[in-house]
């Protein structure tokens, strides 16, 4: 199984948040780098006002359910700076022109998966960092998967 460190960058709600912390619980993610203003759980040194660090966690553990505990996490202010002091490949997941179907991707024994916020997904400046790009094909009408839900998706066919 691969060793996986989620990179989750911009990301605005604390639900998915929380909901990405559990998933990553049970499919042995490594660890979780938050950065830009994703929601993060407090940790120590955090600069944030204290009701502030404590409400974003309690929102992030009312779906995490533990995981914050049981999954090691990071928070960088600059995904780019952390990237590039990092080794490991880079797979965005994400709808781009250069992306190519999830299923049948043989993953490196170590990476780095990066997901985007909601909305708009991976910033062009992220993904020109990806050594590859992976993306979940969609049937039905809507154009893109919950981030949480692709995370889910994304997680399971690299692990399994």
């Amino acid at each position: 199984m691969p060793q996986i460190t989620l990179l989750l960058h911009n990301i605005r709600s604390t639900h998915n948040v929380g909901s990405i912390f559990r998933s990553a619980d049970g499919f042995g993610v490594e660890r979780i780098i938050l950065t830009g203003y994703t929601p993060h759980p407090r940790y120590d040194g955090d600069t944030r006002l204290p009701h502030i660090a404590q409400r974003m966690t309690d929102q992030i553990n009312k779906t995490a359910l533990g995981a914050t505990s049981s999954v090691p996490f990071e928070y960088h202010d600059n995904p780019l700076t952390w990237l590039s002091a990092s080794t490991l490949p880079v797979v965005g997941l994400e709808q781009s022109q250069r992306s190519r179907t999830l299923s049948g991707y043989v993953a490196p024994p170590e990476f780095i998966l990066v997901l985007g916020e909601e909305v708009d997904g991976i910033a062009e400046t992220l993904l020109n960092l990806c050594d590859d790009i992976l993306e979940i094909p969609m049937q039905g009408m809507k154009e893109s998967y919950n981030v949480s839900v692709a995370a889910g998706i994304a997680l399971y066919a690299l692990t399994t």
